[in-house]
């Protein structure tokens, strides 16, 4: 809007009920972030971050940038979100508290963040102090006035982006497939040598093992058929003798 329509605009001490919500909404936003950064728990920090990103989305619909919400939610919240607790759960990284997390430079962090914000501050407010939006007006960032902008007035860089993310896309499957190949990979570190070194080893055991058994059957065997001559000739002693007593007797 031009400097007139500012003129006209009810001004902050008269917000009305989107400016109010926008605020609140804010607030909390901002929250979340400040908690996202200084919680330990890095599953308790990626579901408040799922809050922040969320809260911008609804700032974006407030702004009535129906187009830029809808894609906060469906790649920020619902892809990278997805993507950081996915890989807290693949590496086995720890869920509850960790050391690594508590920084001892809190103070010079906070510096920095607080002198960013000023920054960044400064800098909007600098360069649209003489814009306002008309939120009971069309909706400016709306799916149809986004797409038309962009494929008229924007349609050169938007497909030097697509042709530099797809280049990135092949490179990186690239590059994957050659480490595998190359035997880089961690199913590669385990050396041919090692298989071989564990199937002799495991061939020695059972060769050890079956000559153990062998030995101990046949001295098994031997122990039986000595213990069974043992006992035919303590029967046949017995019956000798049984014989010249019967024999003493009948003379």
């Amino acid at each position: 809007m031009n400097l007139a329509a500012a003129a006209g605009h009810s001004g902050f001490l008269s917000p009305t009920g989107v400016e109010i919500a926008f605020l609140l909404v804010g607030i909390a936003t901002l929250g979340a972030a400040v908690v996202t950064v200084t919680t330990k728990q890095l599953v308790h920090a990626a579901l408040w971050l799922v809050v922040a990103l969320g809260g911008l989305a609804v700032e974006y619909l407030l702004l009535t940038a129906e187009f830029i919400a809808w894609v906060q939610v469906l790649i920020y919240v619902g892809s990278i979100v997805v993507l950081l607790l996915f890989g807290l759960m693949l590496t086995r990284a720890p869920i509850g508290r960790s050391p690594d997390a508590d920084s001892g430079n809190r103070w010079v962090a906070l510096g920095v963040a607080v002198a960013s914000a000023g920054a960044l501050v400064w800098v909007v407010v600098d360069a649209f102090r003489a814009t306002w939006i008309d939120l009971d007006g069309p909706a400016q960032g709306s799916t149809d006035v986004t797409g038309a902008f962009l494929f008229r007035n924007w349609v050169l860089p938007f497909e030097a982006l697509s042709v530099l993310l797809l280049a990135a896309l092949v490179g990186a499957i690239v590059l994957s497939r050659k480490a595998d190949k190359d035997g880089k990979g961690p199913e590669a570190s385990e050396a041919p040598g090692d298989s071989g070194a564990s199937g002799a080893s495991g061939a020695s055991g059972a060769s050890g093992a079956s000559g153990a058994s062998g030995a101990s059957g046949a001295s098994g065997a031997s122990g039986a058929g000595s213990a069974t001559g043992t006992g035919g000739s303590g029967e046949g002693a017995a019956r000798q003798s049984t014989t010249r007593a019967t024999r003493e007797d009948k003379s």
